[in-house]
């Protein structure tokens, strides 16, 4: 069963980038292409697996750009992950 809430996907806005520290209104909650995490075909992962990111590293990390290989991208979007949780967590947004 995916897990899905709304309330962290939404914290999202306003959030810096988790990856580039930039705040620029693009930041969005992006989910995990990783099989292992539930991602498929037109199924995202749950949304416990997500990473506040730019447009930029979004960009990046889903392989739009063509600059990093598979896991480059897969560590480039782990590490912005736990820093998301972090986030989560030293805000109060989850408990």
């Amino acid at each position: 069963m995916t897990y899905r809430n709304t309330k962290i996907l939404k914290a999202a806005k306003g959030a810096p980038c988790q990856s580039c520290g930039i705040i620029d209104g693009t930041i969005v909650a992006a989910h995990s292409n990783q099989l292992r995490d539930g991602r498929g075909y037109a199924h995202k992962s749950s949304d416990y697996r997500i990473a506040y990111l730019c447009h930029r590293c979004h960009d990046f990390v889903d392989g739009r750009n063509g600059k990093l290989d598979k896991e480059g991208k897969i560590e480039m979007w782990e590490d912005a992950h736990r820093k998301t949780i972090g986030y989560l967590f030293e805000h109060g947004i989850v408990k």
